[in-house]
Formats: C-alpha cells, structure tokens, sequence
C-alpha cells in the first residue's frame, strides 16, 4: 500500500499583478467568487477529498490568508451577541475546518521554488499541490480523482486538460501514452516528457498540466538537481521531468469544469456560473442576466 497522502501545499505568495490595482494590498488568493475567496474553494476540495492538513506558502503582504483561516474573536463575539448564528457557524467553520501552517517565500522564484520552501513541513511523505488558481468544479473533487489513481500506481499523478492547440505555450504539456484504468483506456496516462510553455510547433501534444498535483518526496532532490529556466524561476515541470528518469508518472484527464481564475475572463466565468449554481441567488440572478438589454 503507497503512503497515505495527509498534507497539500498552496503556493500563494505571488503578486497578482494581472488583478492590479485590486491585488494592490489584498492578497489575489482572497479575491471573492460570489462571497468566499478563491483559495478556501481549494482547501475545502482539499477536505473533501480526505487531506487535512494544509501548507500554505505565503509571501509580503499575504497577512490576510492567515487571517482568514484564524479565529477572529471580535467578529464571532459581535455575531454571537446579535444572535446571527447562520453567520457565527459559517466564520467558526473556517477557522475550525484544517489545520494549517505557513511557511514564507521570500522572494517570487517559481512555483518550483514555492513547492521546495515546503520541505521541512512535508518531511518525508507524499503531498498533494494545489493552486487555487484554478477553481474545479466536479462531482468526485479533482484532487480526489487523482488520490484514487496514486494509490493504484504508488507513484506521482498530475491533472490535465485538452486545451485548444494554439493555447498550449501557456501551460506545460505532456507526451504520454493511455493506460487502462478502472475499465477506460483514454483518462490516465504514463507521461513519457513534459515540456513548460512549448512552442505550438514544439507541443508533444494538446494535454496541459492543470493546478493539481500528487507528488512523492523525491520532488525536493529534483528541484535541487536543476537550474532555473525563464526568467530565473524554478520550474516544477522541469522538476518533473528529471524525476522522470528515475521513476514513472502518470497523469489523470480529469472529469469536471476548469475555471482560470487567475485570469480576469476565467475570474468573471467562474463568479456568474458559481452564482447560478447557488440555491439562494441562482433564481433571481438568472432572470435578472436575461433581463439585460446587450
């Protein structure tokens, strides 16, 4: 049986410049779809797909994350004394609902970089990546679809997507070959090369590597083998490539809805569907979109 996967870190410590002026002084990992930020989405798909434990990497002027997921006492005493309880449990359940550590990354190097800053706090054992980046929603969580597929293989698993040809330089894409898995021969597959932000005439293919990641401890000697690439970062996907020649890989084609909210078009998609998709506010926000005199 693999080790159990206990711990996910969440790198946060970029600036967010494409949300500028908002990520100004606000953290871009807090900005709201409907009314919860982008990052407890990942932490609760965290939770629900059985981990608890949650590493978040944070950078200068990230003290809101670790606010959010504090106990604020002041608020819950206010909410308390006027007998708002709906809101008392919906404030208690974050700060009650992971155990959380940080770690700082003092200077943005990477997502390579945020991953290896966590060393300490992952020791070593296998680890979920999350980046909360991207919001997925499914009806068997992503990260879970790819915890069922580490523990039949007992090696690292990535997700990924098919992406229009022609958008693939901005992922990392992978060349692997289909494996039967569970009945179905076109969902997972052993990855043979990963290549970061290919040229459209160089893509091995059109499977992009999308924010969620099961990694085994070896990562921390393979970010510590390579040298940066563009722009002096240090690539997880180059990472990967070099722990690939010492061990397998697989990836999960994933079932569910990708929403780029690190993106201000994939920001606005994932807040009007996730508005619809509510019970409280997907009746009335309906009518009022077909209301709208375009």
């Amino acid at each position: 049986m693999p080790a159990k996967v206990r711990k996910a870190v969440f790198p946060a410590a970029g600036l967010g410049t494409r949300f500028l002026p908002a990520t100004k002084a606000q953290p871009k990992e807090m900005l709201p779809i409907v009314d919860k930020p982008i990052i407890q989405y990942g932490v609760e798909e965290a939770l629900q797909s059985g981990i608890h434990n949650i590493i978040i990497v944070t950078g200068r002027g990230k003290s809101a994350i670790e606010d959010h997921f504090d106990v604020s006492f002041e608020l819950e005493y206010l909410l308390e004394s006027r007998s708002k309880k709906d809101l008392l449990k919906i404030v208690r359940g974050i700060s009650d609902m992971i155990d959380v550590s940080y770690i700082r990354q003092k200077e943005a190097l990477g997502l390579g970089h945020a991953v290896l800053r966590s060393r300490e706090l992952v020791g070593g054992e296998p680890f979920a990546v999350v980046l909360a980046d991207d919001l997925i929603e499914a009806e068997t969580p992503c990260l879970r679809q790819l915890l069922d597929v580490y523990d039949f293989f007992c090696a690292p698993v990535l997700a990924v997507m098919e992406v229009p040809r022609e958008k693939i330089s901005s992922y990392g894409a992978i060349d692997a070959e289909p494996v039967k898995h569970n009945g179905a021969s076109d969902v997972v597959y052993r990855i043979r090369d990963l290549v970061e932000k290919p040229k459209l005439a160089d893509a091995p293919s059109n499977l992009a590597i999308i924010g969620r990641y099961v990694l085994t401890p070896e990562i921390f000697d393979s970010l510590q083998s390579i040298d940066p690439g563009s722009g002096g970062e240090l690539q997880l996907t180059d990472a990967l490539k070099h722990m690939l020649r010492s061990r397998p890989i697989y990836a999960v084609r994933f079932e569910g809805t990708r929403y780029d909210a690190g993106d201000k078009l994939g920001f606005l998609k994932a807040t009007v569907e996730y508005a619809l998709r509510r019970h409280d506010l997907g009746g009335p926000f309906l009518e009022y979109l077909k209301g709208l005199k375009l």
